[in-house]
């Protein structure tokens, strides 16, 4: 793999290709090559045998333009500045293409919470979400789960927030426990997303979504729940993999039985799962098997310049946030694979957190369908928007979709000037 990727010179690639088919200048788009703001911390923690250890830990608000930032918060043991730099600004464009009134922000501490007591987390959260609370609120940046973190840690910072403030603030996070003003269908919202654009692209294609195969990289929140859909409507999962490897089964596997498997304990790994006709593979072996529909759904940079001529697949719907690098998209579009981007593929999480954050600031309760239809009402017309400009423009849907937000982002910027 590249050891030299950097995820925001991605980004920036990608912007300066959609500013070059807008047309606009330098100047139009030079304010947004930067974050507006970039918090570093140290986040010292008791540990449970009484040691002291230091975390790293960032906060980073790409843009502010369309509203306030907006983006996750990741527990991972490779987060860096650059990384958490590049998230934010996806989480600009992601706002601006399903057209919701937020910008882009993200957060990141380095650790591995598979390795940590659930006491020693909670201290990290607490003490980092201290560290960042004068850029975080309701009305300035309202951060939400992401790779190793959960409603819990979630809960732990709305509260730490609150004790801060001196009173109950419910709408300093999203993406909650329902006890504490979290909404209904968060939690399967980023998968329910890629659901539905999955059955948006197949439809285009005219390929029935019965029996169609898909695999899918990745068994955390945004994996397991899409695959957990994608079977249910119909469609044959053949592989899913998590951090041990992958498991495959041409026949189609039985997504209810893994995923019981895996929530019965944390520690449970998929290389430790085993059921007749299945076979154990590596996390590339999957990447590269025949089928259908291609979801990763772990990491960025997954499919790159090492591994894009060997993928096989007819289309890659984009769960995770930036699994295919810059470098390998040309390849893959010179072999006939259609992308779906992942600023709107997964964008279904940050619309639903939308949806709580104004459940939360207007103390209004809506049922789970209410939310669900609201959520496909928004990515249908979202991708409908993409598809017919990528169409109009006869360019791939990832420019289509940063055609459409990269005008939103510039259009608020321009109508606001330059302050002062």
């Amino acid at each position: 793999m590249n050891q030299t990727y950097n995820p925001y010179d991605n980004v920036l690639q990608v912007v300066q290709q959609a500013a070059d088919i807008l047309g606009y200048s330098d100047s139009d788009i030079e304010a947004i090559k930067y974050p507006e703001r970039e918090l570093k911390v140290s986040i010292p923690v008791r540990m449970d045998d009484g040691t002291t250890h230091v975390f790293q830990g960032y906060r980073i608000q790409h843009s502010t333009s369309r509203g306030p930032a907006k983006g996750g918060i990741r527990f991972h043991p490779d987060v860096s500045a650059d990384e958490v730099r590049a998230l934010a600004a996806w989480m600009t464009f992601k706002c601006a293409v399903v057209n919701i009134p937020y910008g882009g922000g993200k957060g990141g501490v380095v650790c591995d919470p598979t390795k940590l007591t659930e006491n020693e987390i909670r201290a990290i959260t607490r003490r980092y979400t201290a560290a960042i609370a004068p850029l975080i609120g309701p009305e300035q940046d309202i951060p939400a789960p992401d790779v190793g973190t959960n409603a819990a840690v979630m809960g732990w910072i709305m509260d730490t927030y609150s004790m801060l403030k001196g009173h109950c603030i419910h709408g300093v996070v999203t993406g909650k426990p329902l006890e504490l003003g979290g909404a209904l269908g968060r939690n399967d919202a980023t998968g329910r997303g890629v659901m539905f654009t999955t059955h948006n692209i197949l439809g285009k294609l005219d390929i029935s979504a019965e029996g169609t195969t898909v695999a899918v990289q990745g068994a955390g929140n945004v994996g397991s729940v899409t695959a957990k859909l994608l079977y249910q409507s119909g469609m044959k999962v053949v592989a899913i993999s998590d951090v041990s490897g992958g498991i495959y089964n041409p026949e189609g596997l039985d997504i209810p039985a893994i995923l019981a498997y895996l929530a019965a304990d944390r520690r449970n790994l998929l290389k430790d799962f085993n059921e007749e006709g299945t076979i154990h593979i590596s996390n590339e072996e999957l990447l590269e098997l025949d089928v259908t529909v291609l979801i990763p759904a772990a990491l960025e940079n997954q499919i790159n310049a090492d591994n894009a001529d060997k993928i096989k697949a007819k289309l890659i719907v984009e769960a995770a946030n930036g699994p295919v690098a810059s470098e390998a998209d040309p390849v893959l579009t010179e072999k006939g694979i259609l992308i779906v981007p992942d600023i709107l593929a997964n964008a279904g999480g940050v619309v639903v957190s939308y949806f709580e954050w104004v459940q939360n600031i207007q103390s209004v309760s809506w049922t789970e369908d209410e939310v669900n239809n609201k959520l496909r009402e928004i990515m249908d017309a979202a991708f409908a928007s993409v598809w017919d400009l990528a169409q109009e423009k006869h360019t791939t849907l990832r420019m289509g979709a940063y055609l459409i937000a990269l005008k939103r982002v510039v259009d608020a910027k321009s109508a606001r000037a330059i302050w002062p």
